[in-house]
């Protein structure tokens, strides 16, 4: 046994990405790797995607598509056969199961090596919030908020999503259920955002009874699909023009999609094995113009609503309940009975007002690193240890994950998954992408070896033919 694989490797951070890279360290039971997994939650799994209570928050990616393990498709669906509500949730690998359910898939994972033998020296969960990540001569140091600390050879963030903080007295948490909102149930509720997030709030809205108007705010206007039973096209990869600019790529995609009769779906889902070597050559001028132009239409496309949230949306908007808008908020003062909100519709001059009883800020996480708030992330930048990439969009990181100082020299002792590495790998938000991801760092970490993060394959399930890759 190597040296390099006698190692102590410090987790930041117990949503998916850092249970999912403990899983694959801990499937090596005669390895001498030790894993310690920060979490300041007081359940690990789950992170700011599956913490959610609220049965009407459904996953927006089917069950066939969500297996944890790269190397084993069906393990979700089987899981699912085997739990106790789960065939009534789930009677075929289309459906769409809580958001709450996968989270306690995900942790079922980690489970056994907590009550193994080993499980105590191979494996521990510090519930506590880690306020600042170093290195030293020999290895790195976590520091906790209680003051303690913890020393390890390796150091992998794996913080997730950042969620953006209250702007305002008038705003709310989008990540907290409304049973309690605070405002009256026939209240006027402004929502700034009309993607995902917003449909899920939209959901709690009408889960509590609120009577009042919905207005979701954006500058678009745009709101996500809905999936539908649609296989992916047949694309190989010598047909896709890699290292072309924006321009071409785009031109491609809709000759693509003409060639398919307009089926937009199937040529979305059949690139998705493609997109990270799509987005990793693409010219840096055409990443920047895709960001700012194109991204929003994109988003609509590729990250959809199950088709139970997609119907009771629709419904909302034909009751008149929910008004969707493309504007942009000018400003929020105080008003009579809460907040009165300044706005300007989409191709408009004029400013119009709104009396709202609250705002919830739906418009996504949080891009840029340097705005983050979390202290374990700042720290990096403090020290020099991490620079913001030039898209501002995510850390830099190597293509071993490697996180990138403010010198350009990449970290042989700190490492990042998941969402803080989109800038090199773009659509890691996905579990299909961040469990490969984690598959891939695991064999580098353990092995020494250097990490080749596969291609996301597309299983074509014989009970399932219209089995897609998606988000």
């Amino acid at each position: 046994m190597s040296r390099f694989s006698e190692r102590h490797i410090i987790i930041v951070g117990g949503g998916a990405s850092g249970v999912l890279l403990a899983y694959q360290l801990l499937q090596h039971p005669h390895s001498n790797i030790r894993v310690t997994l920060i979490e300041k939650r007081s359940e690990v799994g789950r992170g700011l995607a599956y913490h959610t209570g609220n049965s009407d928050h459904l996953l927006n990616v089917r069950a066939a598509n969500m297996s944890a393990l790269p190397d084993d498709p069906d393990h979700f669906w089987r899981w699912l056969s085997t739990h106790e509500h789960g065939k009534q949730l789930c009677p075929d690998p289309f459906c769409f199961v809580p958001r709450r359910l996968y989270g306690d898939y995900i942790a079922s994972l980690i489970a056994p090596h907590l009550a193994a033998d080993d499980g105590a020296r191979r494996f521990t969960i510090i519930r506590g919030e880690c306020v600042a990540v170093s290195e030293s001569r020999s290895g790195v140091i976590a520091s906790l908020a209680d003051g303690s600390r913890q020393h390890g050879d390796v150091a992998v963030l794996a913080t997730g999503h950042d969620a953006a903080v209250p702007r305002s007295a008038w705003h709310a948490d989008p990540w907290i259920s409304p049973s309690v909102p605070g405002f009256s149930q026939d209240a006027t509720v402004l929502i700034l955002g009309t993607g995902l997030t917003m449909a899920d709030y939209v959901l709690s809205l009408l889960r509590v009874g609120h009577r009042g108007p919905i207005v979701a705010m954006s500058r678009r206007g745009l709101m996500a699909k809905g999936h539908r039973r649609i296989a992916p096209c047949k694309i190989s990869e010598d047909e896709i023009p890699f290292g072309a600019n924006g321009s071409t790529v785009l031109r491609w995609f809709r000759a693509r999609i003409a060639a398919e009769g307009g089926d937009w779906r199937s040529v979305i889902d059949a690139i998705r094995p493609f997109s990270h070597r799509l987005w990793h050559e693409l010219p840096q001028a055409s990443k920047r113009s895709f960001l700012e132009h194109a991204r929003a239409w994109w988003d609509v496309h590729r990250h959809r609503m199950a088709p139970e949230v997609e119907q009771r949306i629709t419904s909302a908007i034909s009751d008149g309940q929910l008004r969707v808008t493309a504007a942009k908020l000018v400003k929020i003062d105080g008003g009579i009975d809460g907040g009165r909100a300044h706005y300007r519709r989409r191709g408009r001059s004029e400013i119009e007002t709104l009396e709202v009883g609250a705002v919830i800020d739906c418009t996504g996480i949080v891009m840029d690193p340097r705005a983050t708030a979390n202290p374990a992330v700042r720290s990096l930048f403090d020290q020099g240890l991490a620079r913001r990439d030039p898209l501002r969009i995510g850390i830099e990181v190597a293509a071993d994950c490697a996180i990138v100082g403010a010198d350009g020299a990449p970290s042989p002792r700190l490492f990042a998954i998941g969402p803080l590495t989109r800038a090199a790998f773009w659509e890691i938000i996905a579990i299909p992408d961040i469990r490969s991801q984690c598959a891939a760092l695991a064999s580098k970490l353990l092995h020494g070896q250097p990490m080749v993060v596969p291609p996301r394959d597309a299983p074509v399930r014989a009970a399932a033919p219209d089995h897609q890759v998606t988000m």
